[in-house]
């Protein structure tokens, strides 16, 4: 067992005919190396920087990257606004996340978004484990002016998504706004959780979907926290997460 100050992290590499997804991850936040050097992320300078793919150089600040003492923070999957809840839930869960996809987005940017909360759900559950000494459930609410949020976690091994958003468009951006409730059921698949989201109230879609993300966020952070004087316990009646 590691110790219990130990940084919990993952780094998680995702290919199929689709996407090439790379991603490294704390919960705990801190500094992340740049991510390795792979033959789908190198020598694209004629795509670099562009909504094809990400830049080649990590250290270019982009729309969603945050660079601070305590969080490192660099996402780029082609979908603009998929980057921005990405950065937001990150930022707010005290999380350190860097992340970089090449999606089909030709075709439209289903596969891109789940690909990538598939691999940040993977990456959540690895760097959990083992699911012990942690407070388990995890609850908040999130406004972002007009617009107010609720989550709900359990970091149960149960994997269940019930969510309620009530967009009024199709899109934001470039971002489909049937794939925030897909990827978030995705994500709750890979990382083994049961998780309730609902927008209570907002009349802008921008809104509802930020304040959902931060609610998330938080609630998640809240769940993850290890609990002083209860490590190496399981929080179950079962004895097992």
């Amino acid at each position: 067992m590691g110790s219990p100050s130990a940084r919990r992290t993952a780094q998680i590499s995702r290919n199929t005919n689709e996407t090439k997804i790379q991603l490294s991850f704390s919960l705990d936040g801190g500094p992340l190396d740049l991510l390795p050097p792979t033959a789908e992320f190198e020598n694209h300078e004629s795509d670099s920087g562009s909504h094809h793919g990400p830049p080649e150089v990590q250290t270019t600040k982009t729309h969603a990257s945050q660079i601070t003492a305590t969080q490192h923070i660099w996402i780029w999957t082609g979908v603009g606004f998929l980057d921005h809840m990405l950065h937001a839930w990150a930022k707010h869960a005290g999380w350190s996340l860097r992340i970089r996809c090449r999606g089909d987005l030709a075709i439209d940017d289903h596969h891109t978004t789940e690909d990538t909360f598939l691999a940040l759900g993977t990456a959540f559950a690895t760097a959990l484990d083992p699911r012990t000494g942690i407070a388990r459930f995890g609850h908040a609410y999130a406004p972002l002016d007009e617009a107010l949020s609720r989550a709900v976690i359990d970091i149960s091994s149960r994997p269940f998504f019930v969510g309620d958003f009530g967009f009024k468009g199709p899109m934001m951006g470039n971002l489909n706004t049937q794939m925030i409730h897909h990827g978030l059921g995705s994500w709750a698949q890979n990382a083994g959780v049961t998780l309730h989201v609902d927008v209570l109230k907002g009349e802008n879609d921008h809104h509802r979907a930020e304040s959902a993300f931060k609610a998330l966020a938080v609630a998640c952070k809240m769940a993850c926290e290890r609990v002083v004087g209860k490590e190496g316990e399981v929080a179950s009646t079962k004895g097992v997460l």
